[in-house]
């Protein structure tokens, strides 16, 4: 395989299955997150300055000032872009990460908990992520490591 073919099947995984959700279904913080899937593609595949302005309106709909329902169901999404080289911005993917776990939703603490457990989850990836080969990734990584490591929302806390 030559390396554009390569590059061609590896970001082809990535995405894979976002269709499958309902986003019409899904609130983010201004509404219906129809959106989110086609801004998960820009990220994905836009050149540096069409990724970063995608993954800054992301922030802003999913984890700015608390998380959502569509905040739970773009976090896997998120893991696939920030271990994917592929990606220009991955270290403000693993920066939208960290914001998923700092904010809340105090009326829904289950989608609050959700969106916590989501990025909780990915543990293993921040921690490969740790040893990327690209500093600012090694550098966000390991702030989302100790974050992951030092999360204790009540939401989160065992009953």
């Amino acid at each position: 395989m030559d390396g554009l073919q390569e590059w061609s099947a590896r970001v082809g995984t990535i995405l894979k299955g976002v269709s499958r959700f309902r986003w019409h279904e899904l609130q983010h913080a201004y509404g219906p997150a129809t959106a989110v899937p086609g801004t998960l593609s820009r990220v994905a595949w836009g050149d540096a300055r069409t990724s970063e302005e995608a993954l800054s309106d992301l922030g802003l709909w999913l984890a700015e000032l608390a998380v959502f329902d569509a905040t739970v169901a773009a976090v896997p999404f998120l893991w696939e872009l920030a271990v994917s080289e592929a990606v220009t911005c991955r270290p403000g993917v693993i920066e939208v990460l960290q914001a998923v776990l700092e904010h809340g939703n105090p009326p829904r603490t289950e989608v609050q908990r959700d969106a916590h457990q989501a990025v909780l989850s990915g543990r293993t990836a921040a921690d490969r992520l740790t040893r990327d080969s690209d500093p600012p990734v090694r550098a966000a990584a390991r702030d989302l490591v100790t974050a992951i490591d030092n999360h204790r929302c009540e939401t989160c806390r065992p009953a």
